[in-house]
């Protein structure tokens, strides 16, 4: 240690102030613990607030708007074409991130957890080395890692701030409106900022490694976005990846493989959306007793605890749902276990959602999870083309759908596709981590018209008594149908 240098204690460091660091830092802190957090960034959020979630959800409701200003032409109001202001919707976006920011900054002071911004690598299991920070060392009791993820990249692409070759961190920038746009890859980030650049009038081409986009939730869920982002992107070809990439100073050209014709092709623009990898890398995790796996992602117990008894480890890296939802849940977990509370992760429903028009969400256990595990399972559907709060917001193609244990009725898992299934999905993860039946869903009042109702019908179609669909007994049953 070099002489001088000034050495803080402190009982708790969180080390990244995302979802999961700063659920962990403000829970700690309410449980009587003095916590320090550390963080890169001027203010906490982390990805999730700065470059990832909110920025992209503000921009997707602009997408939104304009989608619903061109529908209503149908019903009868008919608006003029949309101007696009770049500058004002970056200014807007980032005044959403700043308000959201300087509210968590004021919540670290008024919750006593001290906020530093800077890098901490592991010295040791109890002692951290800050870089770029007013502190240099900071040595501890217990710390909570919450670096979180870093957008995948591939073999022959490179990311660059002046490049043509975007991640979903450059994309949020919102640059430029390209004038055609090549999106590579079929989870949440791509199809949400393709449909963001297509309602803002790019040329929007989609490829697809496998034979489907979300290929975490049902075919009968992301059937209806399909159809909706056929409509929308320029093209969508499945069974495709990019074997080359030249990037020239205004084009990129590409080459693919697979279900594409021409195989070369040139884009303004492309955005790699492949995946992310956990930041575990150059933390000074050596030098602790923390184990890695060979993905790179932090091993923990059902309490978040690593291998090392003073370490604890929450959100994208430790792997599973990378959802900032789940990283908040595990960091609440880890503070309280430290503070000496009886706290484990068991959450039987995690929700995903999909932010595209239509939306996708589910939680639970999926149709294709149950067949694949051979379980007997009775899955009933509802579909919105009988929901008349559907019909009135000219929604029509949604569908909810529950899945049922054909014995005892228990509610094992949930999913919607279409207009606000966002809040759809908050009663279908509290009746699966409640264990919920049929009968219970069913017997509770769904106000009348709403999209909410669509749960209560499915309900009613498992028990066979249905008001707005004729009663069947031949609903689609489990794994051996």
């Amino acid at each position: 240690m070099v002489m001088g240098e000034f050495t803080q204690e402190t009982e708790l460091l969180v080390v990244g102030g995302g979802p999961g660091g700063y659920a962990a830092a403000f829970r700690a802190a309410d449980l009587g613990l003095e916590v320090t957090l550390v963080e890169q960034d001027p203010k906490p959020g982390g990805v999730c607030l700065h470059r990832g979630c909110i920025p992209s959800k503000s921009l997707l409701h602009l997408s939104e708007i304009m989608d619903d200003a061109g529908h209503a032409a149908s019903m009868g109001v008919t608006f003029s074409r949309p101007s696009i202001d770049l500058e004002r919707i970056r200014e807007w976006k980032n005044s959403v991130n700043d308000r959201l920011a300087d509210g968590l900054l004021d919540l670290c002071e008024k919750r006593g957890v001290q906020y530093l911004q800077g890098r901490a690598v592991f010295e040791s299991p109890d002692h951290c080395r800050l870089s770029e920070s007013q502190i240099s060392h900071i040595k501890f009791k217990h710390a909570i890692l919450c670096t979180g993820s870093r957008p995948s990249s591939l073999p022959h692409l490179e990311f660059g701030k002046e490049g043509r070759v975007m991640d979903s961190t450059l994309a949020l920038d919102l640059r430029d409106i390209p004038e055609s746009l090549l999106v590579v890859g079929a989870g949440y980030v791509a199809l949400e900022m393709g449909s963001v650049y297509a309602a803002l009038g790019s040329k929007v081409t989609l490829i697809v490694h496998r034979e489907r986009m979300v290929r975490a939730a049902d075919p009968d869920l992301t059937a209806p976005l399909k159809r909706r982002l056929g409509e929308i992107f320029h093209s969508i070809h499945f069974n495709t990846k990019v074997t080359s990439v030249r990037e020239e100073k205004d084009h990129v050209e590409v080459t693919m493989e697979g279900e594409i014709e021409p195989s070369k092709q040139r884009f303004e623009r492309i955005l790699v959306a492949v995946g992310r990898d956990p930041n575990s890398n150059d933390l000074g995790l050596e030098n602790t007793q923390v184990r890695i796996n060979k993905r790179g992602y932090v091993q923990v117990d059902e309490q978040q605890r690593t291998s090392d008894p003073r370490i604890f480890a929450v959100g994208d890296v430790v792997g599973g749902y990378m959802l900032a939802h789940k990283a908040m849940h595990e960091g609440k977990v880890a503070a309280e276990v430290i503070a000496g509370r009886p706290s484990a992760f068991d959450a039987r429903a995690i929700p995903a959602i999909v932010y595209t028009n239509p939306q996708i969400a589910w939680c639970g256990l999926t149709e294709e999870q149950a067949r694949a595990e051979g379980r007997p399972i009775k899955v009933t559907r509802f579909p919105w083309k009988f929901s008349g709060r559907a019909l009135s917001m000219d929604a029509p193609l949604g569908l909810t759908k529950m899945i049922f244990d054909p014995d005892t009725q228990r509610i094992l898992g949930v999913g919607a596709v279409g207009r606000q299934a966002e809040g759809l999905i908050a009663e279908a993860v509290l009746a699966v981590e409640m264990g919920a039946l049929a009968e219970d869903v069913a017997l509770s009042v769904h106000a009348h018209p709403t999209l909410s109702e669509t749960e209560g019908e499915v309900a009613d179609i498992f028990l066979g008594r249905a008001t707005h669909v004729l009663p069947k007994k031949t609903q689609e049953m489990s794994s051996g149908d």
